[in-house]
């Protein structure tokens, strides 16, 4: 298996995604198992790591998206409801 570095550029319907490759490459690809099991959710601009078979280098899917700094979960202006 080769493991290449992207950024999503669209988000296709069937929860796939075409995701531009740092080799300026466009392939297609759709999120990993366990992403679906733990409801990771992937945007446009995300930087992730694709996985891809020798045998079909338009296809791949999609193993890790790279963590973004933010404020934390629920943004800046969370407030607690009891």
């Amino acid at each position: 298996m080769l493991s290449l570095e992207g950024v999503i550029e669209e988000i296709l319907p069937d929860g796939r995604f075409a995701v531009r490759l740092e080799n300026d490459h466009r392939i297609i690809a759709y999120t990993a198992g366990r992403m679906r099991r733990y409801r990771i959710r992937s945007i446009v601009g995300d930087r992730v790591t694709v996985e891809m078979t020798p045998y079909d280098l338009e296809k791949g899917r999609i193993i890790y998206r790279e963590r973004v700094a933010s404020t934390g979960p629920g943004g800046p202006n969370r407030r607690l409801r009891r």
